[in-house]
């Protein structure tokens, strides 16, 4: 598809200006406005910051399942189908469409789009549900007369259908759903990955509980002997400046039948030893996810959920640093969450060295019952922090 790889080559990526999404989990109709290169979503708890977050991913995913697969799972949205898993020997998941839609119920016409502007051309992802347009039902009649029409709607099969549309380029798929509503997925999230690979942008989510080992060490072999591994070096140093240098674990063994921290060595200024990362505390680790998330975005979408985890108040400007020097040196477009003020007023310190850009640092604020953020762009910000106004 040579017109749709031109179109979203790296080169001519442009950054989201305003996101709207109607009728996607909790958010009947919602919108974000002035978006910047980095943009920090703050709130109060089960405001629905982190759907936010989800409903961008899907949208800058552009019909790859794997995000969707990812975020419906870490949620548990999905349930065992007893019949396939018993032929098969082996469980099998399926995921829960339902949660997807406002209200958790699906019917024959539910829907939900979530639209974004980039530059001059506007790209949307709308997801129905259809009914089947070509069945096995039709055997029930040997009559070449038989309509699909006719069949009560009890008995009618429905479809996960999927659009993505990019300016003028439209993307369909149309994904069958079982009889208890579930998406097996797994069937269709390699064809989907291979279609999509050449014209997708890099996008990372990093949660709330950080990025696991096995992912970690996926990311570092990207960047190995490139420019981007001595950004990720000096991101730690910051934190600690006693870490020369960092390397993963080389035995296969030793890096999968690690804890959730481990993976990686250090090199200690002072000491001559190999220290392991896991001895060096939450904040390290954190940072060093952070770091290899947004290098690994390149041209890309960074997602970070609850940003502040795991780190000290005293090292939120240098990972503000990191992200803000890193997403406009490797043009990435960030979105982040939290509740901690802390982190928001570190974000300040930032917006108040920086030139207020187009391009720049926001804050949107998600309130209950209104249908778009409030949002505060640097010199509001960096008024806000001055005058302890709370933008939480």
């Amino acid at each position: 598809m040579p017109v749709i790889n031109s179109l979203l080559s790296p080169a001519s990526k442009i950054m989201l200006k305003t996101i709207k999404i109607e009728n996607f989990r909790s958010f009947q109709s919602f919108e974000l406005q002035q978006l910047g290169r980095v943009n920090l979503l703050v709130g109060k708890n089960n405001i629905g910051k982190t759907s936010i977050l989800e409903a961008i991913q899907l949208l800058c995913s552009r019909n790859n399942l794997d995000p969707l697969r990812q975020t419906m799972t870490n949620r548990s949205e999905y349930f065992f189908d007893d019949e396939r898993t018993e032929r098969r020997l082996r469980p099998v998941q399926d995921l829960d469409v339902r949660h997807l839609f406002y209200g958790h119920e699906i019917e024959l016409g539910s829907k939900f789009s979530i639209t974004g502007t980039n530059g001059n051309i506007q790209e949307e992802l709308v997801v129905s549900i259809e009914v089947r347009k070509i069945s096995s039902k039709e055997s029930l009649s040997s009559s070449p007369e038989f309509l699909y029409d006719e069949v009560p709607d009890a008995l009618r099969e429905l479809d996960f259908s999927i659009k993505w549309n990019y300016g003028r380029q439209e993307k369909p798929w149309i994904l069958p759903l079982s009889a208890n509503g579930g998406l097996a997925v797994d069937n269709y999230t390699g064809q989907l990955r291979r279609d999509t690979k050449n014209y997708s942008p890099k996008i990372q989510f990093v949660t709330s509980s950080s990025l696991g080992t096995e992912k970690m060490i996926e990311l570092f072999d990207q960047i190995v002997l490139t420019p981007e591994e001595k950004l990720v070096e000096q991101a730690l140093h910051r934190i600690d400046s006693k870490i020369q240098r960092i390397a993963p674990v080389s035995s296969r063994k030793s890096r999968y039948s690690l804890d959730s921290r481990g993976g990686f060595f250090v090199l200690l200024s002072d000491s001559n030893q190999r220290v392991p990362i896991g001895s060096m505390g939450d904040g390290i680790w954190r940072i060093l996810g952070l770091a290899l998330a947004t290098v690994c975005s390149k041209d890309g979408y960074l997602f970070v959920d609850e940003i502040d985890t795991g780190l000290h108040f005293t090292a939120m400007s240098d990972m503000w640093k990191l992200i803000w020097e890193t997403a406009k040196r490797l043009n990435v477009q960030v979105f982040a969450t939290t509740h901690n003020s802390d982190c928001w007023t570190s974000l300040a310190s930032i917006a108040e060295q920086e030139d207020a850009t187009e391009d720049g640092i926001r804050i949107h604020r998600i309130e209950k019952g209104k249908e778009a953020s409030v949002v505060f762009i640097e010199p509001e910000i960096v008024i806000a922090a001055e005058e302890n106004i709370e933008v939480r």
